[in-house]
């Protein structure tokens, strides 16, 4: 099967952006849906349940009803930069799944269809430079609002986003030296051949995720719109359609983050202990693997589906079990803990890859067990570390530890 024809690679091109971003819309929809009631079953209580069988309907609804709301702009609000805002905010969201492949090649009578939308070579790079964009939105819109609880929101969410940018970028720094390669397709092919990511680079994942939690503003980690504090944070002053543009962005930056997660460290969309999705596509057009076929499409965009929606559940489990920590919290956290943490981490990982290297074990299965061996050993410490035998001795680290504990007050 060769390559595409310029016309058919145009054609599937437009093909691909509209059924991903649309069905990418109708996901966070979904979504703003199932945390509502997840969260009513975590609290014992209906959740929506009015429009529609069981309320699935209720996100159409909220849509309706927040075209029609009012539009309030504050007499003293930039206007330009108080309508920009929402929108900065969602761009990066919608644009990042651009490069995210979510399930094997199509074939169809005119050539091999790659499900993805760009393959562009600089891969997370664009991640990375995309999300960063995020905090603009955010920063603008409290500003914009003249309003000081607005812009102490909009203040926060840079300091943190800001922060925790940092050590997203270094989290992701052992997949590059694993992989070699920053393109998602190929880091889908390697862990294919050999192991998920999740294994040889448990510790990176630990710091991606919660690098991750900080910077889609999710709890416990959304300061910038702390409503005991704030009023409602940086968004105090939206209402109707733009305030909803920013839940939105809020929403598609979960499913997003939750896609990274299942394509960075569990195969994204391979099925485990399978051959037969095992298909790559090389620069000629040429077929490496496994024959494609429309079913074997269809099973690995249900297992990056599965992945997907596993994350998403734990990004809405974890906001409504973990009360929110306090802002000094949540800085040194990202400065004091995370980024020298990822940086011994980077080191220690580089020497054990270059000792593996120099005893002759190459890129495989028994290469990923000795690092998922040497994670395993660095994440115990780090558990016990942080933890300092509060978890483990529970309400009675107090008594074995008087003087801490007095400190700590």
């Amino acid at each position: 099967m060769g390559p595409l024809s310029t016309t058919a690679f145009l054609i599937s091109a437009v093909a691909k952006v509209l059924v991903i971003f649309v069905g990418w819309l109708t996901v966070v929809a979904g979504v703003t849906l199932a945390e509502r009631k997840i969260a009513a079953w975590i609290q014992d209580r209906s959740g929506p349940n009015r429009v529609g069988p069981w309320g699935i309907l209720q996100p159409i609804a909220d849509g309706i009803k927040n075209f029609a709301k009012e539009e309030h702009i504050p007499g003293g609000a930039s206007r330009w930069l108080f309508f920009l805002a929402p929108i900065i905010s969602m761009f990066p969201a919608f644009v990042v799944i651009a490069v995210i492949p979510v399930a094997a090649p199509l074939p169809t009578p005119w050539g091999l269809v790659e499900v993805i939308v760009a393959d562009l070579p600089i891969g997370f790079l664009f991640v990375l430079a995309l999300a960063s964009l995020g905090v603009y939105g955010l920063t603008l819109g409290g500003w914009a609002s003249n309003s000081k609880y607005s812009f102490l929101g909009g203040v926060r969410a840079s300091a943190q986003m800001i922060s925790y940018e940092v050590a997203l970028g270094l989290s992701l720094v052992p997949i590059f030296m694993l992989a070699g390669n920053v393109t998602l397709p190929e880091i889908v092919r390697q862990q294919q051949d050999a192991l998920w990511y999740i294994l040889p680079l448990m510790v990176g994942f630990l710091f991606f995720s919660v690098s991750y939690f900080a910077e889609t503003n999710r709890g416990p980690f959304d300061m910038p719109e702390a409503e005991s504090e704030l009023v409602y944070g940086f968004h105090t002053e939206y209402s109707a359609m733009r305030m909803a543009m920013f839940y939105l962005a809020e929403y598609a930056n979960m499913v997003t983050a939750s896609a990274l997660m299942a394509t960075f460290f569990f195969g994204g969309w391979d099925i485990p202990f399978w051959a037969g999705d095992n298909i790559s596509v090389a620069t000629d057009g040429s077929i490496i693997g496994a024959t494609p076929a429309w079913w074997v499409t269809l099973l690995t965009f249900a297992s990056f589906a599965a992945k997907t929606g596993f994350f998403i559940l734990v990004f809405i489990w974890v906001r409504w079990t973990i009360p929110r920590f306090r802002y000094d919290q949540v800085m040194a956290l990202g400065w004091k803990v995370l980024i020298p943490m990822l940086v011994v981490y980077i080191a220690v990982l580089g020497g054990a890859m270059l000792a593996l290297e120099a005893t002759g074990i190459e890129f495989g299965v028994r290469y990923g067990l000795w690092l998922a061996g040497i994670n395993l050993v660095l994440l115990l410490l780090i558990m016990f570390w942080l933890d300092r035998s509060r978890i483990v001795l529970g309400g009675a680290w107090k008594q074995a530890r008087p003087q801490q504990a007095r400190s700590r007050g």
